[in-house]
Formats: C-alpha cells, sequence, structure tokens
C-alpha cells in the first residue's frame, strides 16, 4: 500500500487552485442584428458571420420543429 509523499502546504494548494478561477467570457455585438454574441462565432438569430449570411436560420428553425414533432 502505497504511503502519502510529502506534506501539502498550503502555498501549494493555494497556488494550485489558483488555476481553477472563473474567466469572464468575452462578448461582441452583431454587425447586422445587433445581439449580443460570442465572439468569432455566427450569430444565431440572424445567421451573418463577418458581414457574410452563413446559417440558413428559417431552414434551421424548421428543421428543429419537425424534429421536436417526432
Amino acid at each position: 500500500m502505497g504511503l502519502p509523499g510529502h506534506r501539502r502546504t498550503s502555498s501549494d494548494k493555494r497556488r494550485r487552485a489558483a488555476q481553477h478561477g472563473l474567466t469572464v467570457s468575452a462578448a461582441t455585438t452583431c454587425q447586422k442584428c445587433g445581439k449580443t454574441i460570442r465572439p468569432h462565432r455566427a450569430c444565431a438569430f440572424c445567421g451573418t458571420y463577418r458581414g457574410r449570411q452563413v446559417i440558413n436560420v428559417d431552414k434551421r428553425a424548421s428543421r428543429a420543429s419537425t424534429k421536436k414533432k417526432k
């Protein structure tokens, strides 16, 4: 059976716990609709990314509604 190696000092515990702190996630606004979105991601509301339409929101909504019916 293994034995404990060395005692964990209070500074060791605090140094390890310092890595677990939460960070505030960044947010930007959509250029087209003005909604708050995460950076470098397409807007889920209007489907644009950097001024281009990349997601067909109407098609996605209809797909989700048919999926719920099943």
